[in-house]
C-alpha cells in the first residue's frame, strides 16, 4: 500500500502561484505513476497531471499545459505540482493520487490510492 500526505495548497489571488507537495511512503516501489487530481464543488473529480516514477511519461491537462509543471523526486519518495497563473477556476481540492498499474496517465480509474487532499483557493 502506498500512503500519500498532501500539502502547499492555500489561497492566493488571482495570478499567484502555489507549489503543491505530495509526499509518499509504503510501497512505493511498486507503484507506476503519481498522479495530481482536484475536484472543486458540484463538479467530478479532474486529472489535472501525472508522471511516472521512472519520469519518462507525463500528462497534462489541456486546461493547466503551460501553467503547471509536475515534477517527481524519487530520492524524496515525493512529487510536485507547481502551479502558476492561478485564477478562480482553479480553486479546488487536490489530492495525489498513486497507481500501480501501467498504461495511459490520464486513465483517471487506474489511481487507486488517494491522499487526504489539500485546498487551493484562488480569489480575484
Amino acid at each position: 500500500q502506498v500512503q500519500l500526505v498532501e500539502s502547499g495548497g492555500g489561497s492566493v489571488h488571482t495570478g499567484g502561484s502555489l507549489r503543491l507537495s505530495c509526499a509518499a511512503s509504503g510501497r512505493t516501489f511498486s507503484s507506476y505513476a503519481m498522479g495530481w487530481f482536484r475536484q472543486a464543488p458540484g463538479k467530478e473529480r479532474e486529472i489535472v497531471a501525472a508522471i511516472t516514477w521512472s519520469g519518462d511519461s507525463t500528462y497534462y491537462a489541456d486546461s493547466v499545459k503551460g501553467r503547471c509543471t509536475i515534477s517527481r523526486d524519487n530520492a524524496k519518495n515525493a512529487v510536485y505540482l507547481q502551479a502558476n497563473s492561478l485564477n478562480t477556476e482553479n480553486t479546488a481540492e487536490y489530492s495525489c493520487e498513486a497507481r500501480t498499474t501501467d498504461g495511459e496517465l490520464s486513465s483517471t480509474e487506474r489511481y487507486d490510492y488517494w491522499g487526504q487532499g489539500t485546498q487551493v483557493t484562488v480569489s480575484s
